[in-house]
C-alpha cells in the first residue's frame, strides 16, 4: 500500500492531479491491473494476517523485555483495531470493486465535523490532533535513531542489505512521520477554526507538500520517501523478530 502511495503521489506531483494518493487510490490502481481481482484479494487476506498477528500479541505479548506489558498489550490491540478496519475495507471492495470507502480527505472532514458538533467537539479533535503531531514525531525520530534494529535480525543480513535496509527504514520512517504530523497539524487548526473542512486526509496532506515555497518538490522527495518505506516493510517481513 505505501509503494502504491509513494507512487501515486510522485505522479501527482510531476502533473497528473487526477490521481488519489490514499488508500483509496491504491485500490483503485490494483483494480485496474490485470488480475486485479486476485491482488485485492490477496492484500485483503494479507491484512486480515495483519490483524490476527497484532491479536496474538495483545493475548500473548511480543518479542522484547517488556513484550509482555500492559502497555505494549494495549499498542497491539489498538493496532489490532485498525488493521480490522483496513482489512474490512479492503475485502468490502475487492468484493463490490464499485467503491473504496471515499476519499480519506472526506472521511477526514466528515469524522471532523461529527466531532466538533459533540460537547467539547473543539478540544476532542484538538487532542487528537496533536497526538497524531505527537506519533508523527515519534515515527521520524526513532526511524532516525534506527529503532527498528532491536525488531530484525540484523545477524542474517550480509552489509550490502543492512545498509539499504537502513537507506529505507530511516528516509522511508521520517517521510511517514512528516506526512502523519503534518496531517495532525491541519486537524489542530480545523479545531481551533472551528472549520472541518480544514482538516485533510492522506491525500490532501500530501497535496499540500506542493504549495510550500519548495514546490512540487518537497512532495517528489515525501513520496519518494514512502516508496521507500513500502521496501523498508517488505524488509520487515523477511527479517523481522517475531
Amino acid at each position: 500500500i505505501y509503494l502504491l502511495v509513494g507512487a501515486l503521489a510522485l505522479q501527482i506531483a510531476f502533473g497528473d492531479t487526477g490521481r488519489q494518493a490514499d488508500r483509496g487510490g491504491a485500490l483503485q490502481e490494483l483494480a485496474q491491473k490485470p488480475y486485479g481481482a486476485v491482488l485485492l484479494w490477496t492484500l485483503g487476506i494479507g491484512l486480515v494476517g495483519m490483524a490476527l498477528w497484532r491479536l496474538s500479541e495483545a493475548l500473548f505479548g511480543s518479542i522484547g523485555k517488556d513484550g509482555r506489558s500492559a502497555r505494549k498489550r494495549l499498542m497491539a490491540a489498538v493496532r489490532f483495531a485498525f488493521y480490522v478496519f483496513v482489512a474490512y475495507s479492503v475485502l468490502s471492495f475487492a468484493a463490490s470493486r464499485h467503491q473504496s470507502g471515499g476519499s480519506s480527505d472526506q472521511q477526514s472532514r466528515d469524522a471532523t465535523a461529527r466531532a466538533l458538533e459533540i460537547p467539547a467537539g473543539q478540544w476532542l479533535v484538538g487532542a487528537a490532533g496533536l497526538a497524531v503531531i505527537g506519533a508523527g514525531g515519534w515515527i521520524a525520530v526513532r526511524a532516525v535513531l534506527r529503532k527498528y534494529h532491536d525488531k530484525l535480525r540484523l545477524g542474517q543480513m550480509s552489509h550490502r542489505t543492512r545498509r539499504l535496509v537502513d537507506v529505507t527504514g530511516v528516509a522511508g520512517g521520517a517521510a511517514r512521520g512528516l506526512v502523519f504530523a503534518v496531517a495532525g497539524v491541519f486537524a489542530v487548526r480545523a479545531a481551533i477554526d472551528y472549520e472541518p473542512d480544514r482538516a485533510k486526509g492522506l491525500d490532501d496532506t500530501l497535496r499540500s507538500f506542493a504549495g510550500t515555497p519548495l514546490g512540487p518538490w518537497l512532495l517528489v522527495c515525501v513520496a519518494a520517501g514512502l516508496v521507500l518505506f513500502g521496501v523498508f516493510s517488505f524488509a520487515m517481513a523477511r527479517w523481522r523478530r517475531v
